[in-house]
């Protein structure tokens, strides 16, 4: 059986899913504000075993990237799980599908950040994830204004919900989803991983790529 992070009956669960290749200091920012804001009890950093919308040449592995993840995390409310790569397929939907079968009295939230909601609409069975989970997108430099005309962003217009009601998001009726306002990162793994901007940390012995 999948084993998955500790998780009861009424709790509000963000779940926060990437590659982490790196972790950075935005993916901490962007987590720590989505617990405020939506009043999550805990976020659960989905570290995946590969974005099918992603080349995956010269991907770390999976155990590496968890380990450097939980070597930022450093919030007990924040839990980095791995479990993505035991379900038969990567996509996100069969992960909302899965959690919503195992955990039925859990109420989940996806979280992505406004780069994401640009490409949304490409994603497999994108409706149907709307339909099954509440979304909070986060805020990024150059998104600001450009995220909300995302076709997705567009499609689910008439479900979105003014910033004001941010805690209320977890316990709405689906489709429902809000836009977070705030402190803006501009740190991206990508352009981290091409500037080689990578620093290392030590953590239980080990040391493990992130950025700070």
């Amino acid at each position: 059986m999948i084993r998955l992070p500790p998780a009861a009956a009424g709790m509000r669960i963000g779940l926060f899913g990437g590659s982490f290749n790196p972790p950075h200091s935005g993916h901490l920012h962007a987590g720590r504000m989505a617990l405020r804001r939506l009043g999550l009890d805990r976020l659960w950093w989905l570290v995946t075993p590969g974005n099918p919308l992603k080349e995956r040449a010269g991907l770390p592995t999976l155990p590496e990237r968890m380990a450097a993840a939980r070597a930022l995390a450093r919030d007990p409310r924040i839990v980095v799980t791995g479990f993505e790569a035991e379900l038969p397929t990567p996509y996100t939907i069969e992960t909302i599908r899965f959690l919503q079968r195992r955990l039925p009295g859990v109420r989940f939230v996806w979280i992505m950040g406004a780069d994401g909601l640009a490409s949304f609409h490409r994603w497999q069975e994108w409706e149907e994830i709307a339909a099954r989970v509440p979304i909070a997108v986060i805020d990024r430099p150059g998104q600001t204004l450009r995220a909300p005309f995302a076709k997705a962003a567009r499609v689910l217009a008439p479900a979105r919900l003014p910033e004001a009601e941010a805690r209320a998001l977890a316990e709405s009726e689906t489709p429902a989803w809000v836009f977070l306002h705030g402190r803006r990162s501009p740190l991206s793994s990508t352009a981290l991983r091409a500037r080689g901007q990578v620093e290392v940390v030590q953590s239980g012995g080990e040391k493990h790529p992130v950025v700070c």
